[in-house]
């Protein structure tokens, strides 16, 4: 991009110490620049008095420059005009330099975390642009806009009265706590609550603080792929464990790690639900300090078929759990925030590290979320969320079990905002994936959710983000795909 006027003196580097004049120096430099493109044909530079003095350096010497640049054909340069580039630098390549091939630049080093990053499909931005059935988000159209609005727009005014405080806003932290003792059963003072840019800035947050290079870590498998990532940022050794009808198995004969992470309300994908022996066995296997649970409860709050089941969280007595959640599903994904509930003796440690690291939410969408909850829009916006995330549900399992029935095999959940489908012959499902998004269904593979060897094959599919019609022309396109 072509620089401004100011900027030039800054691109040039008088080096006083060489063995060629400063004359030479600076309409080398010039020539490169225009050479470059970094001043483009018609620009207009500086005078000689102003760039003599922004250099440092005697006005006869901008001026010879200028001289010979203007007899090379860079420069027209006339007495009482500043100096004007009259070529594009393209048309000024040396035919024996633009002939003579260009060594290509060498790889950028990379740590071997950053190195793999190419071998996933995670975030799912190939996917783009949002299209049915695409799983892990809920209808941002049915968002009640004007009501967030006013309250944003009442945090606002307020902003100027308001004292910068502690980056967790207390009256956010105290809502969110009231809201997940009473829904999720959730045991936690406002005070344990770290209010983030996401949920997976909770992980990565987690990670930094209780992973050191070389723990193990176990995460579901096939799962949530952001979690992994998260850990092996740190470090860790990731292990994937392996599901059961109950979702995470306990594995018999495998020293506990350092974390296990789990979905063990809405198993992610399959939509499991952890029984309460098994979440009271895994309880019994973490240890405070030394072993620790991460619960991520990233759609708890859509039960449809019975009453929702409490958080692992609810059952800790010991400090070893952490709790996730986000506000995107439930809301609307822009809205970019997530909590954290840290266990009592972490706490202090989180907020400092919470702050090196960066992971701080605007202030004012934290006071207007923290109004949009007291006023009771959000419980009335999520009612209204699970009625109908309920009916699509119904809706995309009818309709699956009508015309693809004879292909997929659906495994109903009693929550969440997506189902998985697998497939009755074949294990080919990323191959019916990349088939179905060509054909304008976007789906994921569940096989592209494993860690290792993929032990379970199928198609994770949306509802919640998709009105009826939607969904039934997804499905048409489907039927025509198999």
């Amino acid at each position: 991009m072509p620089v401004s006027e100011s900027m030039i003196a800054g691109l040039i580097d008088l080096d006083r110490a060489g063995d060629e004049g400063l004359t030479a120096r600076l309409t080398g430099q010039l020539r490169s620049l225009i050479a470059s493109g970094r001043l483009g044909k018609g620009h207009v530079l500086p005078s000689s008095r102003r760039l003599a003095r922004d250099l440092g350096v005697s006005r006869n010497t901008v001026t010879y420059a200028f001289e010979q640049l203007a007899a090379e054909g860079y420069l027209a340069a006339s007495h009482g005009r500043r100096a004007v580039v009259t070529v594009d630098g393209a048309e000024r390549l040396d035919a024996a330099e633009a002939a003579t091939p260009r060594p290509r630049s060498g790889q950028p080093r990379l740590s071997p975390w950053a190195s793999q990053l190419k071998q996933t499909d995670w975030p799912m931005s190939y996917l783009a642009p949002l299209k049915p059935l695409r799983p892990g988000h809920c209808d941002a159209r049915e968002f009640p806009y004007e009501i967030w609005g006013r309250c944003l727009r009442r945090t606002a005014v307020g902003a100027a009265k308001r004292e910068l405080g502690p980056v967790n806003r207390p009256r956010l932290c105290a809502a969110l706590a009231h809201y997940l003792a009473t829904n999720r059963g959730v045991r936690a003072g406002a005070e344990q609550i770290l209010i983030l840019p996401s949920a997976q800035a909770a992980l990565t947050l987690i990670a930094a603080a209780v992973i050191t290079p070389g723990d193990e870590v176990w995460v579901e498998d096939p799962g949530y792929p952001g979690a992994a990532a998260a850990f092996r940022a740190s470090g860790a050794r990731v292990t994937g464990i392996g599901l059961d009808e109950q979702g995470m198995q306990r594995v018999a004969g495998l020293a506990p790690p350092t974390l296990i992470f789990m979905t063990p309300s809405h198993q992610h994908p399959t939509g499991r639900l952890m029984s309460l022996a098994r979440r009271t066995e895994f309880l019994k296997l973490s240890r405070p300090g030394k072993t620790w649970i991460v619960e991520d409860d990233y759609d708890g709050e859509f039960h449809y078929d019975s009453r929702p089941v409490p958080a692992l969280q609810g059952l800790d007595v010991h400090g070893r759990v952490f709790y996730v959640g986000t506000f995107s599903k439930a809301m609307t994904p822009d809205i970019r925030l997530g909590y954290l509930v840290a266990p009592p003796a972490l706490v202090s440690t989180l907020e400092i590290a919470q702050r090196h690291i960066g992971l701080i939410a605007a202030s004012p969408v934290q006071e207007a979320l923290a109004e949009f909850i007291a006023d009771g829009h959000f419980l009335a916006h999520l009612r209204r969320m699970r009625r109908l995330s309920h009916a699509r549900r119904d809706h995309l399992v009818g309709g699956l079990q009508r015309h693809l029935g004879d292909v997929l095999s659906v495994e109903v959940p009693s929550g969440g905002i997506q189902l998985v489908a697998r497939l009755k012959r074949g294990r080919a499902d990323q191959a019916v994936a990349k088939r179905l998004v060509e054909a304008g269904v976007v789906t994921r593979a569940i096989s592209s959710l494993a860690l290792g060897q993929p032990r379970d094959h199928g198609l994770l599919l949306g509802f919640a983000a998709w009105r009826e019609s939607e969904i039934s022309a997804a499905l048409r396109t489907m039927a025509s795909c198999f």
